[in-house]
């Protein structure tokens, strides 16, 4: 398990969700010619994405940001 300061929480959160934009928006385009590789890449990230929300919602108020604002745009 990975260890991360409560500090630190609503980065790795905002960096995912970006990380979760981009992919999909690279998904959506013609560019990629291994998309398989790239479709399963995708699906990791989505739930590793998932999985840290549902563990953010356990510290959000040390961390002083509610995940619903840390996922506004």
């Amino acid at each position: 398990m990975i260890e991360i300061p409560n500090t630190l929480a609503p980065l790795l959160v905002q960096a995912l969700r970006d990380a979760v934009t981009y992919n999909e928006k690279l998904l959506a385009s013609d560019i990629l010619s291994n998309r398989d590789d790239y479709e399963q890449y995708f699906v990791d990230l989505t739930q590793l994405f998932s999985q840290i929300k549902h563990d953010y919602k356990k510290i959000e108020n040390e961390a002083g940001i509610t995940l619903e604002e840390l996922l506004r745009e």
